[in-house]
């Protein structure tokens, strides 16, 4: 089955260009949907081990439940998706029967996204990070300019950490995000107080640039992880005394909520953030409704 996982994996990077972290999270599930079968590797029919070739939906239904007794319905749905994508990868290149073709998802909520109001991400991004870096000006430069291109541009943040300087075009004040979710490229403007945070940022790098070096670095020069940038969120947010846990990704949902709330078209916001469908983008409409009834309640005398 491992074999296998891999050979899946491989096929979903090259020939449906599925991102890294997606398929890293696939072949993640799989081989914990593999450690399940193992550790229960009799049946309770017949005493007898599971073959890879018997699996059926009742091993399925089994393993998720035992995911759904310690996650969330969307981590079960994920790995169902993981597992039906497996097998129908599996029956077109062996023939074989997929035992999860009928299976349903489990429904799962849709959760409004955390967002913060303009001030808390102004007071944010201008909170001092001199307790957190000491001395290092550069750390603290290269720290606001995270900060700023995560919300002027609405990245993901391993669209940011995966930036070069050669896709910042200051002339044209854009930015080239390659190979993002679904591996298409596409166009974002960048804001001037944007702009000028990586300039400074550049500036103060202890390390030599190149056009095609990473943009975001640590202070030896090597590209900074997503995770470094979700911690320096997270103290960043404790610095500036705020309460909503906003993640990097938050930051995203903040300048697709603020532009919608400023008047911006569904089309536009769908294309600056790399949606490939528009029904993705709508859910911030329902965060812009949310806002909109807060201004009517507090501004009509009949509310």
């Amino acid at each position: 089955m491992v074999e296998e996982i891999e050979k899946f994996a491989t096929t979903m990077g090259q020939a449906a260009r599925a991102s890294r972290n997606t398929v890293s999270a696939y072949v993640r599930d799989l081989k914990d949907f593999r450690r399940y079968l193992i550790e229960n590797s009799r049946t309770a029919l017949n005493g007898k081990k599971v073959n890879f070739d018997q699996i059926g939906p009742d091993h399925v239904r089994n393993y998720l439940a035992e995911v759904m007794r310690a996650s969330s319905k969307a981590t079960v749905q994920r790995r169902l998706f993981a597992i039906k994508a497996f097998f129908r990868w599996r029956e077109a290149t062996t023939g074989k029967p997929n035992p999860v073709r009928a299976m349903r998802s489990p429904k799962v909520e849709k959760r409004l996204p955390q967002v913060l109001d303009e001030h808390s991400v102004e007071a944010l991004i201008e909170a001092d990070a001199q307790a957190e870096n000491g001395d290092s000006v550069p750390a603290r430069l290269r720290d606001r300019a995270i900060l700023e291109v995560l919300y002027s541009a609405g990245l993901r943040v391993s669209e940011l950490t995966g930036l070069c300087w050669r896709d910042i075009d200051e002339e044209l004040a854009m930015v080239m995000v390659r190979a993002g979710k679904g591996n298409k490229d596409r166009l974002v403007p960048l804001g001037e107080p944007a702009l000028d945070a990586l300039r400074e940022w550049r500036a103060a790098t202890p390390v030599a640039w190149s056009p095609d070096g990473a943009v975001i670095t640590n202070l030896r020069g090597g590209r900074l992880t997503p995770r470094s940038v979700q911690k320096l969120v997270a103290r960043r947010l404790m610095r500036a005394g705020l309460d909503t846990p906003i993640t990097p990704h938050g930051l995203r949902h903040c300048f697709a909520t603020h532009l919608l709330n400023a008047g911006a078209d569904l089309r536009s916001i769908q294309e600056m953030l790399g949606h490939s469908s528009l029904a993705t983008t709508q859910r911030y409409t329902h965060v812009s409704v949310r806002h909109l009834k807060e201004v009517y309640r507090r501004a009509h005398p009949r509310a």
